[in-house]
């Protein structure tokens, strides 16, 4: 037969493989599609339409008659013809598919083509692949679900429309007839005219798959795949007489056997066959028909042979085969598995050493590849498919369940990985072996041909030409390469020369055919890498047994030993969108996209929860070890040391019990583990999957594996922060700033680590959350933060508890001191307040939260402030009369005891007093905090605040000194606080301070008859707080009448107030009565606390109010009677 007789033979093979693998994908879902409930068509739940339904699906099928067709409306024909017309098509198409495919099957017969695996391996490939195409196409149709009643429903429906059938409806009625219930009956009946050619083709596989279908112990014993097995040759290029063979895959090889040898199964006979087929036979229980429709192969052929006359010996033999592939395969896989794991890793090793080996050993690379991706393909399969029967052979759930399955993931992405970035030294060395080397060769082989048709020597020509005008200058330039010309001519002279009468035979000329099958694979490597490593390393099948895919995830970070494998599953969901199809069925892209994505995010979002969750272990661990180490624990150490001698063996005992922090680091063999020990260890097998891979591209987005761990590592770390307060709202305990800044330390320690793990930057992780801590709530979670709790608690519980008098202010200790027993307070006050502690609350609030705290503390002081105006409102016309009196100390005394609730007012500026002390100590520690941080930016404050010209500019300048923790003449809190009040109505703000002052000075010698205002020289106090009383004085002065008065007249205002104050406590000295003044030397001195105060008054001001003499008698008399007390 001439050349254009042929009827182009290779393209139509080329073109038909697509269109079936369009064709399968199609029929897969339309399956998938009638079997889900949720997307199956409406039309099929459709009540109206259940008696046409049955009656299609019944033996009436395709002739219902008339009668069911009258059941069907209006609005249900429209519905049927738009939901069902895709379905209908698409097995009109198959109809189309079928007469094509068998059409060139009768071609391929008439040209008596010779197909050899070894020799016309694309042409043979293809071959194959279009017939295992065929038989799995008619298989899944006999497997979809309603297809009579969707053709059925749809011939009626466009037969109402249009008054006539559709055309094809009667041939795909027959078709589905015939292969609904035995498929493989019609199919090899079908297959009859093509037995000669398509066993040539399967025999053709013998030598190769037996080859390459080995143990893992021959595997072994041959050092098979192996790099390094003869140095000497380590740089000389893999070599073969079959090269595209070698990676061809072994899961294919196996499908053409089975469904090839099914179809013409009278050609087992043949021992040949025979011996091939039961090999295959023997590989699993189940054998792929598309994706994760699989066929239970033995079960399925041995009932089909056992109606067959005279072939009860074929079922004897495949039921034997099927025993023993579930006795054998599972250990046989399993052991393969292994092998391939540590040779995989042996290969990686080196590449990543020496990346130019990848150029002499990319062969092997890549059938190293097709081995891992078959075993795991194998393993998929079978497990997600149990065998159907029952008996004493059953497979071994282990073999089925490998827990180290993700390193084999791993290694096969790392290779993957590796081939992809160093293709360019692929490109470069195999461009100078086909002009240097192949070029050569074909030249010679060329020459000594004789009688080469025309048509063949041009094809010969035009890859020489295409060789010879390769440069390395072209792939150093970043020249795209395509040789696809190259590659699609050598099919069609594989066409031409596999017929008998053919000048260029191929199998005359075997040289010939290894050489330009040797080339072909070279160009591969220039152009085609990406398609092969797609073709030897797909994973895409986990989208369809995405059951086990989280499965073996799970397990992944459960097994410690494979967390470092673990970003091999993120990494997998890049293949999904290579099983799309996307000229026949594009509509699949959305939906495996969306799985694909999915599962890379929950993949990536577990690696991190998992990896927070090893650092909050090693936090609470390196927290409770840091605890052990405070001061509060060296107690016990000293109570057992400082015990008696004596009772020997008990105050052993007890010493024992005491462990001395740095013990668990003591270790008696290296092999002992520690918890640390092995958290760490989890912790340095998570970082480096997470920082394994920079950016994992899935269906367009980008996922960073280390953005998500930064981000539930803020997150984690937020919510950590507030827990370790431990504060109950039953008992009001609170952690003490001291040991929680010591706790965040340990954890920031811990945290800092991390950067010798994973590539992050720890420092912006301290930021984002430490910075959330300073405000009252977080930014995450809306949770409250380090300076809501706080603030609460100090204001809450301590300040509200020295308001109740059970805690003392001692400005000698800076510090509030409890007063009353345990009982009365759960806490120690001194624990909490003192200078220590204060800094280590600064640390952890900073300067904006101890603003906040500050601003909570003003507004307490604002509240009292506004009560402190209400009683002088009250006594206004009293106050304004003893203001204008004070020289008249008859008038002055009758005035006073008209005055209604001075005590009160005592006690509300004894309040404003407390809080305006806590809020000086809180200035102080925070200036030292940040002194000690930011050193250069307080020099500049500091100049800033010294240089400033007095004016409205300086309340700002005081706003920014006072949040850095300077200390200010006025409060810029407190200002802002009077200035937020609300005025009286009617109400002069002036003469109201005025008179609040008046009413102070007035009020004080009220507090000699209160015997708990007695003055406490060891803490530089009274007992009751009176003391505060002077810095209530002061600063409220200097911010009311700021803000008040138009002149600022605060020093005269002062003045006043000093003069009254002295006139009004010289008067107890003609006091009688010892209830009145029980403690007047103690008030005595608060007259000379308000002047230390005080930046307006001085000592010789009080010594012209008030004699000195009287204050040394007050401390001679207060220190006496401590002294007498002490003595008691």
């Amino acid at each position: 037969m001439s050349r254009s007789g042929q009827a182009r033979i290779a393209e139509k093979l080329t073109i038909l493989n697509d269109r079936g693998v369009g064709l399968l994908t199609r029929l897969y879902d339309l399956k998938k599609t009638l079997a889900n409930a949720e997307t199956r068509p409406e039309v099929f739940t459709d009540k109206s339409l259940d008696s046409v339904i049955k009656a299609l699906e019944g033996k009436k099928f395709p002739n219902i008659g008339s009668n069911y067709s009258s059941q069907i409306n209006v609005k249900a024909k429209n519905a049927i013809l738009q939901t069902l017309h895709q379905h209908y098509f698409t097995l009109v198409d198959m109809i189309e598919f079928k007469d094509n495919v068998g059409e060139l099957l009768v071609i391929i017969d008439a040209n008596q083509i010779h197909f050899d695996i070894s020799l016309n391996f694309d042409l043979t490939k293809r071959y194959l692949d279009l017939v295992a195409t065929y038989v799995s196409m008619m298989l899944m149709l006999s497997r979809i679900t309603d297809k009579r009643a969707l053709l059925g429903l749809y011939n009626t429906a466009y037969e109402m429309q249009n008054s006539q059938q559709e055309s094809s409806f009667p041939r795909m009625a027959q078709l589905v007839l015939d292969y609904q219930d035995v498929p493989i009956k019609k199919m090899c009946e079908e297959f009859v005219p093509h037995v000669k050619c398509l066993t040539y083709a399967l025999l053709s596989l013998k030598s190769i798959y037996q080859r390459r279908d080995l143990s893992a112990d021959k595997w072994r014993s041959q050092q098979y795949l192996s790099v390094i097995a003869e140095p000497n040759k380590l740089m000389e290029p893999a070599r073969s007489e079959t090269v595209p063979c070698e990676y061809l895959s072994i899961d294919i090889m196996q499908r053409w056997v089975i469904l090839g040898f099914l179809v013409i199964h009278q050609q087992l006979a043949e021992s040949n066959a025979l011996e091939l087929w039961k090999q295959a036979l023997t590989s699993g229980w189940v054998v792929q028909i598309w994706r994760d429709e699989v066929l239970h192969v033995h079960v399925y052929v041995e009932r089909y042979f056992e109606k067959l006359k005279g072939y009860e010996k074929r079922a004897k033999e495949v039921k034997d085969a099927h025993q023993k592939a579930l006795v054998e395969s599972p250990v046989f896989h399993k052991d393969r598995r292994k092998f391939l794991r540590m040779a995989l890793r042996e290969m990686n090793l080196l590449f990543i050493d020496q990346p130019g080996l990848l150029g002499p050993k990319s062969m092997l690379a890549f059938i190293m590849l097709s081995h891992a991706r078959d075993e795991i393909h194998w393993l998929l399969r079978h497990a997600d498919n149990l065998p159907q029967v029952k008996g004493k052979a059953k497979p071994n759930p282990e073999d089925l369940n490998d827990r180290h399955l993700p390193e084999l993931l791993f290694y096969i992405e790392e290779l993957r990985g590796l081939v992809r970035k160093y293709s360019q030294v692929l490109q470069r060395y195999y461009v100078q072996y086909l002009k240097g080397y192949d070029l050569a060769e074909l030249t010679q082989v060329v020459s000594g041909l004789a009688d080469i048709g025309e048509d063949d020597s041009h094809i010969l020509s035009t890859i020489s030409h295409a060789l010879d005008d390769l440069t390395v200058t072209q792939v150093v330039e970043g020249a795209e390469f395509d040789f696809n010309g190259i590659r699609l001519d050598w099919v069609r002279l594989q066409a031409y020369t596999s017929i008998p009468k053919s000048h260029l035979p191929l199998s005359k000329n075997r040289g010939l055919a290894k050489l330009l099958n040797t080339i072909i694979f070279h160009t591969k490597m220039v152009d085609f890498v990406d398609e092969i490593l797609n073709e030897t390393s797909d994973l895409s099948l986990y989208c369809f047994h995405t059951t086990l895919f989280e499965q073996q995830f799970r397990q992944c970070m459960e097994f410690p030993a494979q967390h470092r494998y673990s970003v091999a599953f993120p990494l997998i969901c890049a293949h999904f969108l290579t099983t799309v199809h996307d000229d026949l069925c594009p509509e699949e892209r959305q939906s495996i996209g969306q799985t694909s994505v999915q599962y890379c995010n929950w993949f990536l979002k577990e690696m991190s929860d998992e990896v927070n969750q090893v650092i909050t272990a090693i936090c609470e661990e390196q927290v409770m070890l840091n605890d052990k180490v405070l001061p509060k624990h060296c107690v016990q150490k000293f109570l057992l040391d400082s015990r008696r001698p004596g009772q020997g063996r008990r105050k052993n005992q007890r010493t024992q019990s005491f462990k001395t922090p740095g013990e668990e680091s003591k270790r008696r063999l290296r092999e002992e583990f520690s918890k640390l020990d092995k958290l760490h260890m989890a912790l340095t097998e998570l970082c480096y999957a997470l920082n394994y891979s920079t950016v994992i591209q899935v269906w367009g987005h980008g996922f960073v594996p280390r953005e998500f761990f930064i981000h539930n590592l803020e997150a984690r770390f937020n919510k950590a922060l507030p827990g370790m307060l431990m504060h109950t709202q039953e008992n009001d305990i609170i952690a003490k700033p001291s040991e929680v800044l010591s706790g965040v330390r340990a954890m920031m320690d811990v945290l800092q680590t991390l950067e010798d793990y994973i590539q992050i930057d720890v420092s912006r992780i301290f930021n984002n959350v430490l910075l959330q801590q300073t405000q009252p709530v977080d930014g995450y979670i809306g949770e409250p933060t380090f300076t809501q709790k706080y603030t609460n608690w100090y204001l809450e519980v301590l300040l509200r508890h020295v308001s109740m008098g059970h805690i003392i202010y001692s400005p000698l200790q800076k510090a509030f001191v409890s007063l009353s027993s345990e009982e009365k307070l759960p806490f120690s006050a001194e624990e909490f307040s003192d200078v220590r502690e204060l800094r280590a609350l600064s640390e952890l609030l900073g300067p904006y939260g101890m603003r906040h705290l500050g601003e909570q503390l003003m507004y307490r002081v604002a509240l009292q402030i506004n009560e402190l105006k209400a009683l002088v409102i009250a006594n206004k016309s009293t106050l304004a009369q003893i203001r204008t009196s004070f020289e008249k100390p008859d008038t002055m005394a009758e005035l006073t005891k008209k005055l209604e609730n001075a005590d009160n007012v005592l006690q509300r500026l004894t309040i404003i007093g407390m809080l305006l002390s806590f809020r000086h100590m809180l200035q102080e520690v925070l200036y030292d905090s940040m002194v000690a941080h930011a050193p250069f930016l307080m020099s500049s404050i500091k100049d800033f605040s010294d240089n400033v010209p007095t004016g409205s500019d300086k309340i700002y300048v005081n706003e920014m000194a006072g949040s850095a923790g300077f200390e200010c003449s006025v409060d810029p809190l407190l200002v802002a606080a009077i200035r937020n009040q609300k005025p009286e109505p009617n109400e002069d703000q002036y003469n109201i301070a005025c008179l609040l002052m008046v009413f102070i000075a007035v009020a004080l010698p009220k507090r000699a008859s209160v015997a708990s205002s007695t003055f406490e020289p060891n803490l530089q106090g009274h007992s009751n707080n009176t003391h505060c009383i002077a810095k209530a004085i002061n600063q409220l002065a200097q911010a009311m009448f700021l803000v008040h008065s138009p002149d600022n007249d605060v020093e005269a205002r002062l003045k006043e107030f000093l003069a009254l104050a002295s006139a009004s406590l010289l008067r107890l000295g003609q006091e009688n009565e010892k209830e009145v003044i029980r403690t007047r030397e103690s008030v005595y001195l608060l007259l000379h606390i308000i002047v230390q105060e005080s930046s307006v008054l001085s000592m010789d001001l009080l010594e012209s109010c008030f004699p000195y003499a009287l204050l040394r008698h007050a401390y001679s008399a207060v220190t006496g009677h401590n002294n007498t007390s002490s003595n008691r």
